[in-house]
């Protein structure tokens, strides 16, 4: 199959929008983030990727979402709903945002933040264009801002803990429930129509300045979701609502139990009669909301890995055929364009590299897997394809400052000896520097690195929850005029640079 023609040589930056610096706790889409854009701009950036924007369930995880179309509230900007009447001026600064400017301490944001957007919904009084926007999304925000209303009613508890005619979706219990909700109801369809429109205006703001949004994708959604409770034809669970079997990867030499992750499965064989037409609704409105889409786990599209309900470890579980490419081709049909990256890290049989070669879409390579001295690894620089995006650690990787800390020594010289460097301060640099002037098409680079930040400033650390994960932010004074001006000049050096033209005829999704 043929490239896809959106891949051209070009650089971009990784950082959640979570990371931004602001007044209120968390990153969000407000002046900080078109701050963010035009440092992209000074840097001669011409992506930016993000993580998941869903709201965060278990764990505050954005791979943890209550739906797979729905926005995270605590993105919006506060300081706009001030402009626009909705809050009093100062509104957020008697709140409590957390202690620690550096660190998102989620339970007071979100506790804080819900008290705001009650008082901005109870102010709000356009109510044509309120409907408007329900009307557009209607094949999923009733059922969303339903769950979420009847969410709070249940103390936050689980769906699968609901009584059991709201767990089977009785139609007159839901009907019932509906009406006694429905001030909760449109409230949280007024957090969502408040997203999406700081959030377009956001990217709409990034793409005339010539910045490119990709945006994450989850492979599989969580168990406590809209999606699963409202459409649990689609998942493999029994007539209780119950999972047959859970998501999760096996046992191997970095976990000897291996990743037990327990999302519900597909039932691949249903969404094929009507052509995947779930999938296909959310890749094209994740598609609506960023430039392209990266696709997490993807080798699941081949085969995944099935572990029995109810197990504690991932060790008995089993490899069950994907969809493979009858569903890439059904993309292909349905996605003009298709402007997908594939995450196709992990252990790569043969059918998953014929997947994605077949698929067209460029895979990811991850300098932090390259330096084992003991085998020749196809993520050392010299082996790229051109049709990849290089890294040099994602959002699950340890920073490379911390991946050169905690290395033995036979991995550590062998990675100074490839990229020439011998102080370790130089590293993370010289891993840059790599990236950068290697084929791949494109090359995104965690803030992090850029600043040679040690492990603490990690976003997340695999099969863990809790402690410092999802939690890093950025300071307002580290990505300035200096650090923007280095960038820039190293994507010059290596002909990453937007040409002359590029950024009046970005890709606007």
């Amino acid at each position: 199959m043929a490239r896809k023609t959106w891949m051209k040589r070009a650089a971009g930056v990784l950082l959640p929008v979570s990371s931004l610096p602001s007044k209120y706790g968390i990153g969000n889409f407000g002046k900080a983030a078109r701050d963010w854009v035009d440092f992209l701009v000074q840097a001669e950036q011409s992506y930016w990727q993000v993580l998941p924007l869903g709201p965060t369930s278990f764990g505050d995880s954005p791979y943890q979402s209550y739906s797979a179309f729905a926005g995270e509230p605590l993105y919006i900007d506060l300081d706009q709903l001030v402009e626009e009447g909705l809050l009093k001026k100062g509104a957020g600064k008697r709140m409590n945002w957390g202690p620690d400017p550096t660190h998102v301490d989620y339970d007071i944001v979100r506790k804080g933040r819900n008290k705001l957007l009650r008082r901005a919904f109870q102010n709000f009084t356009d109510w044509k264009e309120l409907q408007q926007f329900r009307k557009e999304n209607e094949d999923w925000i009733e059922d969303y801002a339903l769950f979420m209303a009847l969410k709070e009613k249940n103390k936050g508890r689980s769906w699968t803990e609901w009584k059991k005619k709201l767990r089977m979706r009785d139609p007159e219990t839901l009907e019932k429930w509906r009406e006694r909700c429905q001030e909760d109801v449109d409230y949280y369809v007024f957090t969502q129509y408040l997203f999406f429109k700081q959030w377009n205006a956001l990217k709409q703001y990034a793409n005339e300045r010539g910045i490119q949004i990709i945006g994450d994708a989850p492979i599989y959604v969580s168990m406590d979701s809209s999606d699963v409770w409202s459409q649990p034809e689609l998942f493999q669970l029994d007539e209780a609502n119950v999972p047959i079997e859970v998501s999760g990867c096996p046992p191997d030499a970095f976990s000897a139990d291996g990743q037990l992750w327990g999302n519900p499965l597909y039932r691949w064989d249903l969404m094929k009669e009507d052509g995947y037409a779930w999938w296909i609704k959310r890749i094209k409105a994740n598609l609506s909301m960023y430039d392209v889409l990266r696709i997490d786990h993807f080798r699941g599209l081949e085969s995944y890995y099935a572990i029995p309900y109810g197990e504690t470890t991932a060790r008995n579980g089993k490899w069950r055929k994907g969809p493979g490419m009858d569903f890439i081709k059904k993309i292909h049909e349905n996605v003009e364009g298709a402007p997908i990256i594939a995450e196709d890290l992990g252990f790569l049989t043969p059918a998953v590299k014929r997947l994605l070669k077949n698929s067209g879409f460029p895979g990811m390579k991850v300098m932090q897997f390259a330096f084992d001295p003991n085998e020749d690894s196809s993520y050392l620089p010299h082996y790229y394809p051109h049709n990849c995006v290089v890294y040099t650690g994602t959002h699950d990787n340890i920073t490379t400052r911390g991946w050169l800390d905690d290395q033995e020594e036979p991995v550590l010289q062998f990675a100074k000896d490839y990229l020439g460097f011998e102080n370790l301060d130089d590293g993370p640099m010289a891993f840059v520097r790599a990236a950068l002037e290697s084929v791949a098409d494109l090359a995104v680079i965690p803030l992090q690195d850029y600043l040679g930040l040690p492990a603490e400033c990690r976003i997340n650390t695999p099969s863990t929850v809790g402690g410092l994960n999802w939690k890093w932010r950025m300071t307002k004074d580290q990505a300035g005029k200096k650090l923007a001006k280095k960038l820039a000049r190293l994507s010059t050096i290596y002909g990453r640079a937007p040409k002359k033209g590029d950024k009046s005829d970005a890709y606007a999704g």
